[in-house]
C-alpha cells in the first residue's frame, strides 16, 4: 500500500490570493468613525435598536445568562466528583 505524500496537493496553485481578491476590501465602518472621533456626537440607529431589543428581553427574563467569573469557574471545577481509585493488588 502506498503512503499518501500530499505532493499532488502541494503542487497545486495557492487559492488564498485569488479568494482574497474576489471579496472587496473592507471599508470604514460607523464604529471606526466613532473611535477616530470620540468627541463627535454620533447616533448609530442599528446599535440603539439592538440595545433596546436586549433590554426588552432582559425585562421579560429572556436575556442571556450572566457570565461566570474566574473564581466561580474554579469553584465548580473543584466540586466535580473524583473517580475512586481501585486499590493496587499486592
Amino acid at each position: 500500500m502506498a503512503d499518501f505524500q500530499g505532493n499532488k496537493i502541494l503542487r497545486q496553485r495557492l487559492k488564498g490570493p485569488s479568494i482574497a481578491a474576489y471579496y472587496p476590501r473592507r471599508v470604514v465602518t460607523f464604529r471606526d468613525l466613532q473611535n477616530l472621533y470620540p468627541d463627535l456626537e454620533t447616533w448609530d440607529e442599528d446599535e440603539e435598536d439592538r440595545l433596546e431589543h436586549i433590554s426588552i428581553l432582559k425585562s421579560r427574563g429572556k436575556g442571556a445568562p450572566k457570565k461566570r467569573g474566574k473564581d466561580q469557574t474554579k469553584r465548580i471545577m473543584g466540586k466535580r466528583k473524583k473517580k475512586p481509585v481501585a486499590p493496587k493488588p499486592s
